[in-house]
């Protein structure tokens, strides 16, 4: 089961510099989709406490993905160490100096720190430091479920060991993460801020998971309720636009493709909407993913932040 944020694995090519056609997603749903619907539809109908307790523990839990041939090249030069967190331990990635300012990457559902392959040496090259962590329950990381405020508190825990934090980079579900917390540097304002294909809020992704799922808004209502009971916080107060400008960020670039087919274009201009002073970099053509390794786009981020 996927969780709606970023399930496109498979579309991330072995080159991941190479254009390739989209493709289109469950044409004829597979046998275990179809029967994971019927499942839950029909268990919502008995004993629909049970159904959401079981949609929940599917929306929390990713997949362990098989590690392609070119992820291992993307770490090979980096240095590797943990940091301790409540899910289990959090592995982090570096490149360059140690005493240069630090450029933090964020990774979305389902992706690795090694997904930030096409931004290394852009940033390297600009004289930064380059951190990127495997999220709970991804990669190397500890853990079996990630929501996402074990996710932000995840990255939290690393962005407190790093030093100088010139910018935070994250994509999809974890920049939802890092603006819903929001997340920050100790005792210091944020430089730079960039959120690529960045959803509005759990709630909408509640909604488009109901819908993956062929449940009703039921699910939506009780995931809100949910939300608040375990966190103690409004659903809608984790919403990127309501709670990111609290991070404080000098300058925030939210860069989103029109034709992205897991987080609508329309939430990205509802971010900036919402959030004084971003900026919003529109791409085509790039969709969900492909947008983290398309040159241009890492060009315009490199240069934003500096």
């Amino acid at each position: 089961m996927i969780n709606t944020y970023s399930p496109a694995h498979h579309l991330f090519m072995a080159e991941p510099l190479v254009p390739v056609a989209p493709q289109i997603r469950y044409p004829s749903p597979p046998a275990g989709l179809r029967w994971l619907r019927w499942q839950l539809k029909a268990l919502w109908a008995v004993a629909p406490t049970v159904a959401f307790r079981q949609a929940w523990r599917l929306f929390c839990t990713p997949r362990r993905l098989p590690v392609k041939a070119w992820e291992a090249l993307a770490l090979v030069d980096a240095r590797r160490r943990t940091v301790a967190y409540e899910t289990g331990p959090v592995a982090v990635y570096e490149w360059g100096p140690v005493a240069a300012p630090a450029v933090v990457l964020v990774h979305g559902w389902e992706h690795r720190a090694s997904f930030w392959r096409a931004w290394v040496q852009p940033l390297l090259e600009a004289r930064y430091r380059v951190v990127a962590l495997d999220g709970p329950a991804h990669g190397a990381s500890g853990g079996r479920l990630a929501t996402l405020t074990s996710f932000a508190g995840a990255v939290q825990a690393v962005i407190d060991t790093v030093g100088e934090v010139r910018a935070i980079v994250a994509h999809s579900f974890g920049a939802a993460s890092v603006a819903g917390m929001p997340v920050r540097p100790p005792g210091a304002l944020l430089p730079r801020l960039v959120l690529l294909s960045a959803p509005v809020s759990p709630r909408a992704v509640a909604a488009r998971f109901a819908d993956f799922l062929y449940l009703s808004n039921d699910l939506v209502k009780r995931f809100v309720l949910h939300i608040e009971q375990i966190t103690g916080r409004p659903a809608d107060s984790f919403a990127a636009a309501a709670t990111g400008p609290s991070i404080g960020a000098e300058k925030v670039l939210i860069i989103h493709d029109e034709g992205d087919e897991i987080v609508p274009f329309s939430e990205g201009k509802q971010i900036v909407a919402a959030w004084p002073g971003a900026v919003l970099h529109a791409t085509q053509g790039l969709g969900h993913n492909r947008i983290l390794r398309d040159v241009a786009v890492v060009q315009s981020a490199v240069a934003f932040i500096a």
